[in-house]
């Protein structure tokens, strides 16, 4: 019988009587199912973040802003500072050639979540007409516009969802006044999650002279670099010049760190009792079967298909966790709608995001943990004694 034949059988024999070990199988299907299910779940909220975040930028568009500032809410740029950033030859013309720029303040205000009295920082962002253009995906889902001059709110899908008040019709109190909503908006990412108004009257309501960012379209994708070293080399500005996908990565990128960090750590501690776990059943399987596997040995079977009859046992039951775990995070988180602070100390909307590379990933420590577990208890039962097996050990 050739070496191939003989690990073929020895290996189905084996995997044939898993049933009969059932219980103990579970310990190890169980165990890294645990393990999987965590971990692809931590890593699903930071990919969803991210994908909210980059969702939101471009290339062909620039976020400019206050020289030194990580965010829009640190940052504030005079009205003739942003009238010379907007006359930068680098940015496009509209149809009624004026710039494809939108000159935008940041605040922060308070929205109460579902159930709770106490608010949560939310952004109301005050844009300019053109502002909408600029905003690929944007759509309005309900309602209208606001009207310039007037206290009326739109609000981002994502918001509607985490906070509570935020139904057309309904006024929400800043600054001793009282502000309508008329719209509900989509538009993609991190906008989704904010209040939208008239950049003049929020300006107005909340005493601010100047704008926190200037929102622009470049000429083309090459124009980029000239702009950047116009304006940031000019006496007159001390501005930062971003693309915008790059601006919205950077706003993310601590928070995602931290969160793919926090995965790694809960892991990689359930990953050793898995992977302990994973050695004390395979262990126990070997034990069990000491005489037919010193049977096989004296009917001829090499130490080759032994271990790998004990590899197989140990991986088959690893994969069969590492997908459960999988699974239920996709079952459970995938699409769950969350929020969080974000780097302007406000809340963004986001879903969990079980992807592709998640599983495989999930998958990926699955097997790992199965052939740690397994290695020693197939190297034990390839060196056993012919003698010793058929004693039972």
């Amino acid at each position: 019988m050739s070496r191939m034949t003989q690990v073929r059988e020895i290996v189905l024999m084996n995997l044939r009587s898993i049933p009969d070990r059932l219980a103990a199988s579970l310990v190890i299907v169980v165990g890294i199912a645990g393990v999987v299910g965590v971990m692809v779940a931590l890593l699903s909220m930071s990919s969803g973040l991210e994908q909210t975040l980059g969702g939101t930028g471009r290339d062909d568009q620039v976020v400019i802003t206050r020289g030194g500032t990580q965010g829009e809410l640190a940052s504030f740029l005079a009205i003739g500072s942003a009238t010379l950033i907007k006359q930068d030859p680098g940015i496009a013309r509209g149809t009624d050639g004026l710039p494809a720029a939108s000159g935008e303040t940041i605040v922060i205000t308070e929205v109460p979540r579902p159930g709770q009295r106490s608010g949560a920082n939310v952004s109301l962002r005050g844009i300019e007409p053109g502002g909408f253009a600029l905003r690929e995906g944007f759509r309005i889902t309900e309602g209208r516009r606001f009207r310039p001059g007037v206290l009326e709110l739109m609000v981002g899908k994502g918001a509607v969802e985490q906070f509570a008040g935020l139904e057309i019709g309904n006024t929400l109190r800043f600054r001793g006044a009282s502000w309508t909503i008329v719209g509900h908006f989509e538009s993609g990412g991190a906008y989704d999650s904010e209040l939208w108004s008239d950049r003049e009257t929020v300006q107005g309501a909340f005493g601010r002279a100047g704008v926190s960012s200037v929102l622009a379209q470049l000429r083309s994708l090459e124009a980029f670099d000239a702009l950047k070293t116009r304006l940031t080399t000019d006496p007159q500005l001390d501005v930062d010049v971003r693309r915008q996908r790059d601006f919205f990565s950077g706003q993310s990128g601590n928070l995602t760190t931290i969160i793919g960090s926090l995965a790694g750590i809960v892991a990689t501690i359930m990953a050793f009792g898995a992977t302990f776990g994973a050695l004390n059943t395979m262990y126990s399987a070997v034990s069990a079967r000491t005489q037919e596997i010193g049977t096989l040995r004296a009917l001829g079977f090499g130490a080759l298909p032994v271990i790998a009859s004990v590899m197989a046992e140990a991986l088959l039951l690893s994969l069969a966790g590492g997908l459960m775990g999988a699974t239920i995070a996709y079952l459970l988180f995938n699409g769950y709608a969350v929020s969080t602070l974000g780097g302007s100390f406000t809340q963004i909307a986001f879903q969990f995001a079980v992807t592709p590379g998640l599983v495989a990933l999930g998958v990926g420590l699955a097997l790992l943990i199965g052939f740690i577990g397994g290695l020693a208890p197939a190297i034990r039962a390839a060196r056993l004694p012919v003698t010793a097996a058929l004693r039972g050990g």
